[in-house]
Protein backbone atom coordinates (compact mmCIF):
# COMPACT_ATOMS: atom_id res chain seq x y z
CA UNK A 1 0.00 0.00 0.00
CA UNK A 2 2.68 2.37 0.60
CA UNK A 3 4.40 1.56 -2.62
CA UNK A 4 1.26 2.52 -4.19
CA UNK A 5 0.75 5.73 -2.56
CA UNK A 6 4.44 6.72 -3.35
CA UNK A 7 4.00 5.91 -6.83
CA UNK A 8 0.92 7.68 -6.97
CA UNK A 9 2.94 10.81 -5.23
CA UNK A 10 5.42 10.39 -8.04
CA UNK A 11 3.54 10.14 -10.83
CA UNK A 12 1.09 13.46 -9.63
CA UNK A 13 4.46 15.16 -9.45
CA UNK A 14 5.64 14.09 -12.93
CA UNK A 15 2.23 15.02 -14.59
CA UNK A 16 2.62 18.50 -12.90
CA UNK A 17 6.28 18.83 -14.64
CA UNK A 18 4.88 17.79 -18.15
CA UNK A 19 2.00 20.34 -17.38
CA UNK A 20 4.46 22.89 -16.80
CA UNK A 21 6.49 21.89 -20.17
CA UNK A 22 3.57 21.93 -22.83
CA UNK A 23 2.62 25.79 -20.92
CA UNK A 24 5.85 26.97 -21.71
CA UNK A 25 6.43 25.34 -24.55
CA UNK A 26 3.21 26.34 -26.10
CA UNK A 27 3.83 30.38 -24.66
CA UNK A 28 7.07 30.26 -26.65
CA UNK A 29 5.71 29.21 -29.53
CA UNK A 30 3.40 32.07 -29.37
CA UNK A 31 5.68 34.29 -28.56
CA UNK A 32 4.81 35.05 -24.99
CA UNK A 33 7.73 33.53 -23.22
CA UNK A 34 11.00 34.56 -22.86
CA UNK A 35 13.78 31.78 -21.48
CA UNK A 36 14.98 32.05 -18.08
CA UNK A 37 16.90 29.87 -15.29
CA UNK A 38 13.46 27.84 -14.84
CA UNK A 39 13.33 26.36 -17.82
CA UNK A 40 12.79 22.32 -18.21
CA UNK A 41 15.37 21.25 -20.69
CA UNK A 42 16.15 17.63 -21.66
CA UNK A 43 19.28 17.36 -18.74
CA UNK A 44 16.31 18.47 -16.38
CA UNK A 45 13.59 16.51 -17.21
CA UNK A 46 15.54 13.50 -17.46
CA UNK A 47 16.72 13.83 -14.17
CA UNK A 48 13.50 15.03 -12.45
CA UNK A 49 12.01 11.48 -14.17
CA UNK A 50 14.34 9.62 -12.95
CA UNK A 51 14.27 10.89 -9.14
CA UNK A 52 10.35 10.47 -9.44
CA UNK A 53 10.70 6.53 -10.73
CA UNK A 54 14.30 5.12 -10.36
CA UNK A 55 15.18 2.66 -12.58
CA UNK A 56 11.62 1.74 -14.15
CA UNK A 57 12.56 4.43 -16.91
CA UNK A 58 14.85 3.92 -19.66
CA UNK A 59 17.03 6.15 -21.64
CA UNK A 60 14.84 5.50 -24.99
CA UNK A 61 11.97 5.84 -22.93
CA UNK A 62 12.68 9.34 -21.75
CA UNK A 63 13.67 10.74 -25.03
CA UNK A 64 11.09 9.54 -27.18
CA UNK A 65 8.64 11.10 -24.36
CA UNK A 66 10.24 14.57 -24.58
CA UNK A 67 10.47 14.90 -27.75
CA UNK A 68 6.63 14.04 -28.36
CA UNK A 69 6.34 16.76 -26.24
CA UNK A 70 8.68 19.16 -27.80
CA UNK A 71 7.62 18.78 -31.18
CA UNK A 72 3.99 18.67 -30.89
CA UNK A 73 2.56 20.10 -27.06
CA UNK A 74 -0.80 19.43 -28.35
CA UNK A 75 -1.10 16.19 -28.98
CA UNK A 76 0.84 15.38 -25.27
CA UNK A 77 1.29 11.74 -24.64
CA UNK A 78 0.12 9.33 -22.17
CA UNK A 79 2.00 9.27 -18.54
CA UNK A 80 2.75 5.30 -19.20
CA UNK A 81 4.78 5.77 -22.02
CA UNK A 82 7.36 6.99 -20.00
CA UNK A 83 7.76 3.49 -19.00
CA UNK A 84 7.60 1.58 -22.53
CA UNK A 85 6.91 -2.21 -22.82
CA UNK A 86 8.36 -4.06 -19.90
CA UNK A 87 9.08 -8.20 -20.97
CA UNK A 88 7.83 -10.36 -17.80
CA UNK A 89 9.74 -13.61 -17.80
CA UNK A 90 7.95 -16.78 -16.73
CA UNK A 91 10.01 -18.50 -13.38
CA UNK A 92 7.74 -16.55 -11.35
CA UNK A 93 7.44 -13.14 -9.39
CA UNK A 94 10.63 -13.79 -7.37
CA UNK A 95 12.44 -12.84 -11.36
CA UNK A 96 9.89 -10.16 -11.59
CA UNK A 97 10.68 -8.29 -8.78
CA UNK A 98 14.28 -8.01 -10.36
CA UNK A 99 13.05 -5.02 -12.23
CA UNK A 100 11.23 -1.70 -10.71
CA UNK A 101 8.18 -2.87 -13.32
CA UNK A 102 5.16 -0.64 -13.51
CA UNK A 103 3.45 -2.04 -16.71
CA UNK A 104 3.85 -6.05 -17.63
CA UNK A 105 3.02 -7.78 -20.67
CA UNK A 106 2.98 -10.97 -21.68
CA UNK A 107 6.34 -11.81 -23.12
CA UNK A 108 7.48 -11.70 -26.19
CA UNK A 109 10.31 -13.37 -28.53
CA UNK A 110 12.18 -10.82 -31.47
CA UNK A 111 12.81 -12.79 -34.83
CA UNK A 112 16.53 -11.54 -35.71
CA UNK A 113 16.80 -12.93 -39.44
CA UNK A 114 16.40 -10.24 -41.57
CA UNK A 115 14.93 -11.59 -44.79
CA UNK A 116 13.24 -8.21 -45.49
CA UNK A 117 15.36 -5.90 -46.93
CA UNK A 118 15.49 -1.78 -46.78
CA UNK A 119 12.64 0.13 -48.63
CA UNK A 120 10.63 -3.32 -47.75
CA UNK A 121 7.65 -3.31 -45.41
CA UNK A 122 5.39 -6.09 -44.23
CA UNK A 123 2.26 -6.56 -46.16
CA UNK A 124 0.84 -9.45 -44.54
CA UNK A 125 1.11 -11.87 -41.27
CA UNK A 126 -0.63 -14.97 -40.78
CA UNK A 127 -0.30 -17.33 -37.68
CA UNK A 128 -0.97 -21.00 -38.13
CA UNK A 129 -1.94 -22.31 -34.47
CA UNK A 130 -2.05 -25.51 -34.93
CA UNK A 131 1.48 -25.94 -37.03
CA UNK A 132 2.98 -23.06 -35.17
CA UNK A 133 3.87 -21.68 -38.12
CA UNK A 134 3.64 -17.61 -38.44
CA UNK A 135 3.97 -16.78 -42.42
CA UNK A 136 4.90 -12.99 -43.49
CA UNK A 137 4.66 -11.02 -47.16
CA UNK A 138 6.76 -7.90 -47.64
CA UNK A 139 5.91 -5.96 -50.17
CA UNK A 140 8.80 -7.06 -52.23
CA UNK A 141 8.34 -10.66 -52.61
CA UNK A 142 9.66 -11.58 -49.75
CA UNK A 143 6.96 -15.00 -48.03
CA UNK A 144 8.72 -16.20 -45.10
CA UNK A 145 7.40 -19.32 -43.28
CA UNK A 146 8.53 -19.14 -39.37
CA UNK A 147 8.35 -22.62 -37.32
CA UNK A 148 8.70 -22.82 -33.98
CA UNK A 149 10.96 -25.22 -32.15
CA UNK A 150 11.73 -26.44 -29.02
CA UNK A 151 10.02 -23.80 -27.81
CA UNK A 152 11.74 -20.62 -28.37
CA UNK A 153 13.77 -20.91 -31.29
CA UNK A 154 12.50 -20.26 -34.67
CA UNK A 155 13.38 -22.03 -38.07
CA UNK A 156 12.40 -20.36 -41.27
CA UNK A 157 11.97 -20.52 -45.34
CA UNK A 158 11.84 -17.75 -47.60
CA UNK A 159 10.87 -17.34 -51.28
CA UNK A 160 11.76 -14.29 -53.17
CA UNK A 161 8.43 -14.21 -56.05
CA UNK A 162 10.14 -13.27 -59.12
CA UNK A 163 6.84 -11.09 -60.15
CA UNK A 164 7.13 -7.43 -61.28
CA UNK A 165 4.14 -6.42 -59.06
CA UNK A 166 3.54 -5.81 -55.48
CA UNK A 167 2.57 -8.19 -53.09
CA UNK A 168 -0.15 -6.84 -51.07
CA UNK A 169 -1.80 -9.78 -48.68
CA UNK A 170 -1.06 -13.73 -47.97
CA UNK A 171 -2.69 -16.76 -46.13
CA UNK A 172 -1.87 -20.32 -45.76
CA UNK A 173 -3.72 -22.95 -47.22
CA UNK A 174 -4.43 -25.65 -44.30
CA UNK A 175 -5.58 -28.64 -46.58
CA UNK A 176 -2.64 -28.17 -49.35
CA UNK A 177 -0.05 -26.95 -47.17
CA UNK A 178 0.59 -23.90 -49.44
CA UNK A 179 1.36 -20.81 -48.90
CA UNK A 180 -0.73 -18.22 -50.87
CA UNK A 181 -0.32 -14.80 -51.74
CA UNK A 182 -1.46 -11.95 -54.01
CA UNK A 183 -0.05 -9.41 -56.15
CA UNK A 184 -1.41 -6.98 -57.99
CA UNK A 185 -1.55 -8.89 -60.85
CA UNK A 186 -1.69 -12.51 -60.05
CA UNK A 187 -2.02 -15.64 -56.91
CA UNK A 188 1.20 -17.24 -55.67
CA UNK A 189 1.25 -20.65 -54.39
CA UNK A 190 4.35 -21.82 -52.41
CA UNK A 191 5.10 -25.09 -51.12
CA UNK A 192 7.03 -24.40 -48.45
CA UNK A 193 8.37 -27.65 -47.38
CA UNK A 194 10.03 -28.79 -50.26
CA UNK A 195 13.40 -29.08 -50.35
CA UNK A 196 13.50 -26.64 -52.81
CA UNK A 197 11.31 -24.40 -51.15
CA UNK A 198 12.45 -21.14 -53.39
CA UNK A 199 11.03 -22.49 -56.91
CA UNK A 200 8.74 -25.33 -55.98
CA UNK A 201 4.90 -23.80 -56.59
CA UNK A 202 2.62 -21.91 -59.00
CA UNK A 203 1.25 -18.72 -60.24
CA UNK A 204 -1.88 -18.47 -61.79
CA UNK A 205 -2.32 -15.21 -63.64
CA UNK A 206 -3.34 -12.68 -65.35
CA UNK A 207 -5.42 -11.23 -63.41
CA UNK A 208 -7.56 -8.40 -64.25
CA UNK A 209 -7.73 -6.03 -61.61
CA UNK A 210 -5.22 -4.89 -59.38
CA UNK A 211 -5.61 -7.60 -56.09
CA UNK A 212 -5.47 -6.13 -52.96
CA UNK A 213 -6.19 -8.64 -50.27
CA UNK A 214 -6.71 -12.89 -49.50
CA UNK A 215 -8.14 -15.16 -46.67
CA UNK A 216 -8.83 -18.70 -46.51
CA UNK A 217 -11.96 -20.06 -46.31
CA UNK A 218 -11.98 -22.45 -43.45
CA UNK A 219 -14.30 -25.54 -43.74
CA UNK A 220 -14.69 -28.50 -41.56
CA UNK A 221 -13.16 -30.97 -44.26
CA UNK A 222 -10.27 -32.75 -44.66
CA UNK A 223 -10.62 -32.95 -48.78
CA UNK A 224 -7.58 -31.83 -50.67
CA UNK A 225 -8.67 -28.75 -51.98
CA UNK A 226 -9.05 -24.62 -49.87
CA UNK A 227 -10.77 -21.69 -51.08
CA UNK A 228 -9.60 -18.48 -51.29
CA UNK A 229 -11.71 -15.00 -50.98
CA UNK A 230 -9.44 -12.10 -52.69
CA UNK A 231 -10.85 -8.34 -52.75
CA UNK A 232 -9.50 -6.05 -55.87
CA UNK A 233 -9.54 -2.31 -56.69
CA UNK A 234 -12.64 -2.40 -58.51
CA UNK A 235 -14.55 -3.26 -55.55
CA UNK A 236 -14.86 -6.51 -56.62
CA UNK A 237 -14.68 -10.24 -53.94
CA UNK A 238 -13.46 -13.10 -55.67
CA UNK A 239 -13.75 -16.79 -54.69
CA UNK A 240 -11.18 -19.56 -55.96
CA UNK A 241 -11.18 -22.85 -55.14
CA UNK A 242 -7.93 -24.79 -55.52
CA UNK A 243 -7.13 -28.72 -55.84
CA UNK A 244 -4.14 -30.62 -55.85
CA UNK A 245 -5.45 -32.02 -59.40
CA UNK A 246 -5.27 -28.39 -60.47
CA UNK A 247 -0.89 -28.36 -59.77
CA UNK A 248 -1.33 -31.40 -62.47
CA UNK A 249 -3.87 -31.05 -64.87
CA UNK A 250 -3.14 -27.03 -65.39
CA UNK A 251 0.07 -26.25 -64.94
CA UNK A 252 2.68 -25.10 -67.88
CA UNK A 253 6.70 -24.58 -67.70
CA UNK A 254 8.60 -22.50 -66.26
CA UNK A 255 10.34 -20.08 -68.43
CA UNK A 256 13.27 -20.26 -66.00
CA UNK A 257 14.07 -23.32 -63.52
CA UNK A 258 14.41 -20.72 -60.41
CA UNK A 259 10.58 -19.65 -61.30
CA UNK A 260 6.99 -21.39 -60.38
CA UNK A 261 5.05 -23.00 -62.50
CA UNK A 262 2.27 -21.07 -64.35
CA UNK A 263 -0.98 -21.54 -64.10
CA UNK A 264 -3.44 -19.80 -66.40
CA UNK A 265 -6.12 -17.81 -65.30
CA UNK A 266 -8.54 -18.60 -67.62
CA UNK A 267 -8.92 -22.35 -67.09
CA UNK A 268 -10.42 -21.31 -63.49
CA UNK A 269 -13.72 -21.43 -62.31
CA UNK A 270 -13.35 -17.67 -60.03
CA UNK A 271 -16.99 -16.22 -59.34
CA UNK A 272 -16.96 -12.54 -58.26
CA UNK A 273 -19.14 -10.23 -57.70
CA UNK A 274 -19.09 -6.29 -57.01
CA UNK A 275 -20.07 -5.42 -53.41
CA UNK A 276 -18.26 -1.75 -53.13
CA UNK A 277 -17.61 0.89 -55.21
CA UNK A 278 -14.36 1.75 -53.80
CA UNK A 279 -11.62 -0.45 -53.22
CA UNK A 280 -11.80 -4.15 -51.11
CA UNK A 281 -9.42 -3.02 -48.10
CA UNK A 282 -9.73 -6.68 -46.42
CA UNK A 283 -11.43 -9.16 -46.47
CA UNK A 284 -12.30 -12.30 -44.05
CA UNK A 285 -14.25 -15.67 -42.99
CA UNK A 286 -15.69 -16.37 -40.01
CA UNK A 287 -16.26 -19.80 -39.36
CA UNK A 288 -18.83 -19.78 -36.55
CA UNK A 289 -21.07 -17.58 -38.91
CA UNK A 290 -20.47 -19.19 -41.90
CA UNK A 291 -20.61 -15.82 -43.30
CA UNK A 292 -17.19 -13.85 -45.05
CA UNK A 293 -16.97 -10.37 -44.79
CA UNK A 294 -15.51 -7.06 -46.87
CA UNK A 295 -14.90 -3.91 -46.55
CA UNK A 296 -14.07 -1.09 -48.08
CA UNK A 297 -14.16 3.21 -47.89
CA UNK A 298 -17.15 3.35 -49.57
CA UNK A 299 -19.36 5.55 -47.74
CA UNK A 300 -21.94 3.76 -48.45
CA UNK A 301 -21.38 0.15 -49.18
CA UNK A 302 -18.63 -0.05 -46.38
CA UNK A 303 -19.12 -3.56 -44.72
CA UNK A 304 -20.53 -6.71 -46.14
CA UNK A 305 -21.01 -10.03 -44.45
CA UNK A 306 -22.99 -12.64 -45.61
CA UNK A 307 -22.73 -16.25 -47.15
CA UNK A 308 -20.50 -17.42 -49.58
CA UNK A 309 -23.17 -18.86 -51.98
CA UNK A 310 -23.59 -14.73 -52.60
CA UNK A 311 -20.73 -14.17 -54.42
CA UNK A 312 -22.17 -16.81 -57.23
CA UNK A 313 -25.66 -15.20 -57.23
CA UNK A 314 -27.08 -11.75 -57.50
CA UNK A 315 -29.24 -11.90 -54.56
CA UNK A 316 -29.37 -9.05 -52.17
CA UNK A 317 -26.66 -8.97 -49.77
CA UNK A 318 -26.35 -7.60 -45.81
CA UNK A 319 -24.63 -4.48 -45.97
CA UNK A 320 -23.74 -1.55 -43.44
CA UNK A 321 -23.11 1.75 -44.59
CA UNK A 322 -20.17 3.56 -42.40
CA UNK A 323 -19.45 7.55 -43.10
CA UNK A 324 -15.63 7.39 -45.09
CA UNK A 325 -16.13 3.67 -45.16
CA UNK A 326 -14.50 0.72 -42.69
CA UNK A 327 -10.46 -0.12 -43.31
CA UNK A 328 -10.35 -2.75 -40.87
CA UNK A 329 -13.13 -5.25 -39.09
CA UNK A 330 -13.23 -9.10 -37.06
CA UNK A 331 -16.10 -10.48 -35.30
CA UNK A 332 -15.90 -11.60 -31.18
CA UNK A 333 -17.16 -14.79 -30.61
CA UNK A 334 -17.81 -14.12 -27.06
CA UNK A 335 -19.83 -11.11 -26.81
CA UNK A 336 -21.29 -11.68 -30.03
CA UNK A 337 -20.50 -8.69 -31.96
CA UNK A 338 -18.56 -7.40 -35.23
CA UNK A 339 -16.14 -4.36 -34.70
CA UNK A 340 -15.05 -1.88 -36.90
CA UNK A 341 -12.55 0.64 -37.30
CA UNK A 342 -12.48 3.83 -40.21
Amino acid sequence: ALELIDFKNALEQFQNLVEKMIIRKTKESSGLYSKDDDEIDYDKFSTTTRTLFGPAVKDQNIQAFFRKIMSNPDERPEWLEIFGCFTGESEGMSSLLKENTVLLVSEKQQITHSVVKRKDVIKGIVKVPLLHLTVTASQRGVLTVFSKQRQSLFSYYFYFHQEPAWTTGCDFLPNLKYVAAVTESSVILWDYKSKDSKSNGFVIKPMKNCLLCVCTVTMADDLPKDTILMGDDKGYVYLLTITSDDFIMKQSKAEKESQFKVLDSESFDIPKRKLHDDWVGKVKYFSALKRFGSCSTDSNKSIVLDEIKRLEDHLPVMEFSVPKGVNAFTYCGKAKVIVTGG
